[in-house]
């Protein structure tokens, strides 16, 4: 066989994310299949409609498997300058211990950790970014004189920090599960059940980011469990800590890729959020922008990561506008990055490229992110002759057309 055949189906395999045995699954073979036709060892050349067959599952045009060389990739952009300041200032001694800070009142600890909220759930990473370091530093004083309000603030510092660096990916996944984890610690300090919920669901998604989708699941669902009787107690907040929970491990559910067990799962957890989001209502609570509305656009990722694209589309196009209007900026852009992502794998690529123009105008922070830049790689080699509008994306996510 053409070693050159295989040496792009071995490079496109791994630009996809897919191991040997993953692909193997996919094609309906075994891995040492894979191994044999990635290294030219199969005694005779692939048929066409195997290699068309590979070229769907990679998503890319049968003629770049055939002829084209593989392309040199350009690295996405890593951290911003204030995230990775970010990621940094976890492993200064001044945010870890009270050392000889003045205290800060709480009335105005409770304002800054509020306006890094705010910064979050309108996109301005950066901005919150830049303040976070010196609320974890003031807001570990506080908690340091044993005062459980201000535990829960280092709590939700340390959540909004952890959510911050997940944003990024691989160059912030560790940082991101220790905030996570100081998260945790700092609210069960605290004793408050929403500070504890919204902590795991933090630790949970860490876990996700380490590939370790059924111990996110479990967790997820346990804590859920096990808070239930108290979040329920605890009004809109709490109900919308438990809902997200819930939606959380339907996220976990499907890092081990579709099986009839993954898909039932997934089902399960997204019924038992909906559940709560009928008693929730569509309200923002404490920032989660858990509803009905919520539900639904966790039910597209889902979809989309159980490898069913066309579904997850068709759910995309179910959502009413005036209901995705109605969410918060961040959450409205997350979902346009995600309905791309769907579109792109069906083949929609001028559609993909609407929704990232419209995040990019919601959102841009959101968009220049390392995994969106990726996607906008991606379009960039799958498009024949990216328009402008592409070409001009490309350019302001630091890809090279």
């Amino acid at each position: 066989m053409d070693t050159g055949v295989g040496r792009r189906i071995a490079y496109w395999r791994e630009h996809r994310g897919l191991t040997q045995a993953d692909f193997g699954r996919l094609m309906g073979q075994s891995r040492r299949w894979v191994q044999d036709l990635e290294g030219g060892q199969r005694q005779t050349d692939p048929r066409l409609s195997v290699l068309q067959r590979a070229a769907d599952i990679l998503r890319i045009p049968l003629e770049r498997l055939v002829t084209d060389p593989a392309p040199t990739q350009t690295a996405p952009p890593g951290m911003p300058p204030d995230v990775a300041a970010l990621a940094d200032s976890l492993h200064t001694r001044h945010t870890l211990t009270p050392a000889d800070r003045a205290p800060v009142p709480l009335p105005a600890l409770r304002r800054r950790v509020m306006f890094c909220c705010q910064a979050w759930a309108s996109c301005h990473y950066s901005a919150a970014a830049r303040d976070l370091p010196a609320v974890l530093a003031d807001a570990h004083t506080a908690a340091a004189s044993g005062s459980a309000e201000a535990a829960a603030l280092l709590s939700r510092a340390y959540q909004l920090t952890a959510s911050l660096l997940f944003k990024y990916s691989e160059p912030a996944r560790v940082p991101g599960a220790v905030a996570a984890d100081r998260a945790l610690a700092a609210a069960e300090t605290s004793g408050d059940p929403v500070a504890i919920g919204a902590a795991a669901r933090r630790v949970a998604r860490g876990l996700i980011h380490q590939k370790r989708h059924t111990a996110a699941a479990q967790y997820a669902t346990a804590s859920a469990s096990a808070l239930r009787e108290d979040l329920e107690r605890g009004g809109p907040v709490g109900l919308s800590t438990l809902g997200m929970l819930y939606l959380v491990a339907a996220v976990g559910t499907t890092g081990t890729g579709r099986s009839p067990a993954a898909v039932a799962q997934a089902t399960e957890r997204l019924r038992e959020a909906a559940e709560v989001a009928q008693r929730q209502g569509d309200d923002d609570a404490d920032f989660t922008g858990f509803g009905p509305t919520n539900v639904a656009l966790h039910e597209v990722d889902v979809l989309l990561r159980l490898d069913d694209a066309w579904a997850a589309v068709e759910a995309a196009r179910r959502i009413e506008p005036a209901a995705l209007a109605g969410m918060g900026r961040e959450r409205r852009a997350r979902h346009l990055v995600t309905d791309a992502r769907a579109s792109a794998l069906t083949r929609r690529r001028d559609d993909a490229t609407q929704r990232l123009l419209e995040a990019e105008q919601l959102a841009p922070e959101e968009v220049r992110r390392p995994s969106v830049a990726r996607l906008v790689q991606d379009l960039l080699e799958l498009v024949p002759s990216p328009g402008a509008d592409l070409r001009g994306l490309a350019e302001r996510c630091g890809v090279r057309p």
